[in-house]
């Protein structure tokens, strides 16, 4: 007679002939496990995936915002990399993700679907666009996707999201350029009046000085510079300022004094005022257009998919396959541990 401890010992021969018996079940299940992939696999919707690949802009791409930035005008120029920083920056910004969800996601979607969690739909949103870095070793090279039920549509959002964060990062830039340049005219503007303020003060301070010469002319009768014949003449006619002005004589010094008070400006008489104004100018006039820039490059060219990346029908089925199998064997399997306790309970009954 089998010992309790032989009743519950399995036989692997017993198990095997046992789950053959049953392979009709098993078989059933696995049929029916293929027919529900397949079924899935094919009647799904498919699922396509647009995708553009995006890089630094070049050198000449970046030209036009260092129009006029030169080290010497106090104004650092752009490198790639700034440029490139702003649009990253932008393209990243959970503000151009929101945006990009009310005004075109949500109006794409139908009215009955809209009227759900905010939430929810934000969730789905943001399965469909993803970007991130398509390689490690390439750290400013950047991908964005999106899948969609229709691939020209696809195709229209992942271009509309790359121009828009494009579009941003120019405003921005623009932006940046338009306000420095401001900066730089108002402070050439600032010297400007500096110099004109200190011109017309050294002109009074002039008129100042000729009317106390012209008064010690006018004491000492000397209405002409005095005539000096030789080496001595030049000597003297060179140092006639300070306090031999009045050697000028009356004549001379009153013309000065006229020609000064009439002056309408002393602008021609100030030096650098001129190369100050023109700088004033072209920094209060720069303008940046923005077709002649980039801020970012596509790489390659944006294709609209023609073969969707979901379902994947080969792997549904084959999961079907597999998920059949198991199911069956594990249906067999209780059955018969079903059979053996029930063949067991009753030989105990039976020796009762």
């Amino acid at each position: 007679m089998d010992t309790p401890q032989d009743a519950d010992e399995i036989d692997l021969f017993e198990l095997m002939s046992s789950l053959w018996k049953q392979k009709i079940i098993i078989i059933f299940f696995v049929v029916l496990s293929v027919l529900t992939a397949t079924a899935y696999a094919f009647l799904s919707k498919p699922i396509y995936e647009a995708r553009i690949f995006i890089q630094p802009p070049t050198l000449n791409g970046i030209a036009d915002f260092n129009y006029g930035r030169t080290r010497d005008a106090e104004l650092t120029p752009f490198a790639v990399k700034d440029v490139y920083e702003v649009f990253v920056h932008n393209l990243l910004s959970e503000s151009l993700r929101r945006t990009f969800f009310v005004e075109v996601y949500l109006p794409s979607l139908p009215e009955s679907k809209r009227a759900g969690s905010r939430d929810a739909l934000y969730s789905d949103y943001l399965s469909e666009l993803t970007i991130g870095l398509p390689a490690k070793d390439q750290p400013d090279r950047y991908l964005v996707s999106v899948q969609s039920r229709d691939p020209a549509q696809a195709t229209d959002w992942v271009k509309a999201y790359v121009a828009r964060a494009g579009e941003a990062a120019e405003s921005e830039m623009l932006k940046n350029v338009a306000r420095e340049a401001e900066v730089r005219a108002r402070n050439l503007a600032q010297q400007i009046s500096t110099l004109q303020e200190t011109a017309d003060k050294v002109r009074e301070d002039s008129v100042t000085q000729l009317r106390e010469a012209l008064k010690v002319a006018q004491a000492i009768h000397l209405t002409e510079p005095p005539i000096i014949s030789g080496n001595v003449s030049a000597e003297v006619s060179a140092t006639m300022n300070g306090q031999l002005t009045y050697m000028r004589g009356t004549k001379a010094l009153e013309a000065e004094i006229k020609n000064l008070e009439e002056r309408k400006s002393n602008d021609p008489f100030i030096d650098s005022l001129r190369a100050l104004q023109i700088k004033q100018s072209f920094y209060k006039d720069l303008q940046v257009s923005p077709d002649r820039v980039s801020v970012y490059l596509i790489d390659g060219t944006v294709e609209q998919p023609d073969r969707p990346i979901k379902p994947k029908k080969g792997l549904i089925i084959a999961l079907g396959v597999i998920f059949g199998v198991g199911l069956g064997l594990l249906v067999a399997l209780i059955r018969h541990f079903v059979l053996i306790r029930k063949t067991t309970e009753t030989s105990n009954q039976r020796f009762k």
